[in-house]
């Protein structure tokens, strides 16, 4: 008891003693304004998603129409991409690659981003959160300017020009980034051979192969000859799953992993991933089905749909706002376990709805607990993974947040497809809570959501992770004593 009094009155008077230089403006940056600029344009990294699923989001329907998608191609549309295509695709099969290729880049540009955050604001402080909350707050902000940037330009010409305006945009961020990224802050390897041995190049494949083809089963069984009874269902199914395995036993064995499988022997890091990960097997697949909804049922046009998503990209700004703020004050255990809850309360409400359900009764308070859920997580899971690592790893880090989170929406639509085709098959209900309404396979889709959300309610409980930045004096204590020792497992 008396160790732990003095580790933690060491822990305050080094946090008073180094507060003023952890605060202050990293030397790299020759002024505010290149530090403005340069979170700017890492938060344009990990928006460059999020901004190109708002785009797809509000033109689902249209998309489908013009190219003839069946819905399984159409759910790819969004998980293949999780820069702009420039809209020359003619078919169903085009899009969905084109797409691919531009969820490889978008997350390509997050890993380094994240890294050199992690770098230049190595420890706990007040300038970090709000620094990583402004990072976070990428997602939903990409999201609302993606949809209604799509809106507009589908509304005036057609969905083809979204993808153009999304390129011109790229290329503006790209032309900041020029300018406003520091350069020589860390020390770097020179290209070589041996250099790059070291990229990872087995696991890479083993798990977009692994990934894909699972994913891809998933989402064309209904749809296939002979349901999940073809041959070819059952092969990709079958590969799929013995390709993950083997991307398992491929990072524990290679000398330079994608994934280090060490730092899931902390608990708490493999907890608040596991979090996550249920998280994601449900968010982005209520945004994009919602969205459907309204397009295919409710017959609005892809403005209209970006205006009735506006709350949702609203409320994640401001939720980020508030993480930042509080996540040095209160345990962030807490934060986890409301957003946890919030994120089963918002996928019950859209699940609970029926076609002529107020918008505002359901759809719209759902939207808003869905953010919370989503940002909430995503900001404290963000600085926990960031802190899991050292400086030299925390690229690894930003990569294995991008691979579970853009993984899970992967996996997540594939379900999701599954579970609509298969509620759709059987016909409009004759009976019970959804009888004579379309919005029954939408409905189960979000009560899938529900439930996969839900199992992250009771893990919450086994977490231990206190308040992360400047300001905690006895939780924040028990968040550096522990970094000394995960450093040594990894």
């Amino acid at each position: 008891m008396a160790a732990d009094k003095e580790t933690a009155t060491a822990t305050a008077t080094a946090t008073a003693t180094a507060g003023p230089e952890e605060e202050a403006r990293p030397a790299v940056f020759a002024s505010t304004v290149q530090e403005i600029l340069f979170v700017a344009v890492a938060t344009m990294a990990i928006a460059m998603s999020s901004l190109l699923t708002g785009a797809i989001t509000v033109l689902t329907a249209q998309v489908q129409r013009d190219l003839g998608m069946t819905t399984a191609e159409l759910t790819w549309l969004s998980g293949s991409s999780s820069l702009a295509s420039w809209g020359f695709a003619r078919t169903a099969l085009q899009l969905d690659i084109l797409n691919g290729v531009m969820g490889l880049m978008s997350a390509a540009a997050v890993p380094p981003a994240q890294g050199i955050l992690g770098n230049l604001y190595p420890k706990p402080s007040r300038r970090k959160n709000r620094i990583f909350a402004c990072f976070s707050a990428g997602n939903p902000m990409g999201f609302v300017f993606g949809s209604i940037l799509s809106g507009v330009a589908t509304q005036l010409v057609n969905w083809r020009a979204s993808f153009s305006l999304l390129a011109i945009i790229y290329v503006v961020v790209v032309a900041i980034a020029m300018c406003a990224v520091p350069v020589g802050h860390t020390v770097k390897e020179p290209l070589s051979v041996q250099a790059l041995r070291k990229f990872d190049v087995g696991g890479t494949v083993l798990t977009i192969a692994g990934i894909g083809m699972f994913s891809g089963a998933l989402s064309l069984g209904s749809d296939a000859p002979q349901g999940w009874r073809t041959p070819y269902v059952l092969v990709l199914l079958i590969l799929g799953a013995l390709l993950i395995v083997g991307f398992v036993l491929w990072e524990r064995w290679y000398a330079h992993p994608l994934v280090p499988m060490a730092i899931w022997r902390d608990r708490d890091f493999s907890l608040v991933i596991a979090i996550l990960l249920l998280g994601f097997l449900a968010f982005p697949i209520m945004a994009f089905w919602i969205s459907l909804c309204l397009q295919e049922l409710r017959h609005y046009s892809p403005l209209m749909v970006a205006v009735h998503m506006l709350p949702m990209a609203i409320g994640g700004i401001v939720v980020n706002i508030i993480a930042g703020l509080v996540m040095h004050r209160v345990p962030n255990t807490l934060l986890m376990t409301i957003g946890a809850t919030a994120y089963v309360g918002s996928f019950l409400l859209m699940g609970l709805q029926h076609l002529h359900s107020s918008y505002w009764a359901f759809i719209f308070p759902g939207l808003l607990l869905a953010v919370v859920g989503a940002d909430f997580e995503f900001c404290v899971a963000n600085m926990y993974v960031m802190g899991s690592l050292p400086p030299a790893q925390q690229s690894i880090a930003g990569g294995i947040f991008q691979t579970v989170t853009k993984l899970c929406v992967t996996i997540g639509m594939g379900i999701s497809t599954a579970i609509f085709d298969a509620v759709e098959a059987c016909g409009t209900a004759t009976q019970g809570y959804f009888r004579g309404d379309p919005m029954e396979p939408y409905c189960a889709v979000f009560l899938y959501c529900a439930g996969i959300a839900a199992l992250a309610i009771p893990l919450c409980a086994f977490l231990r992770i206190g308040r992360q930045g400047h300001g905690g004096e006895r939780l924040d204590a028990d968040f550096r004593r522990r970094q000394p020792a995960r450093r040594k497992k990894v």
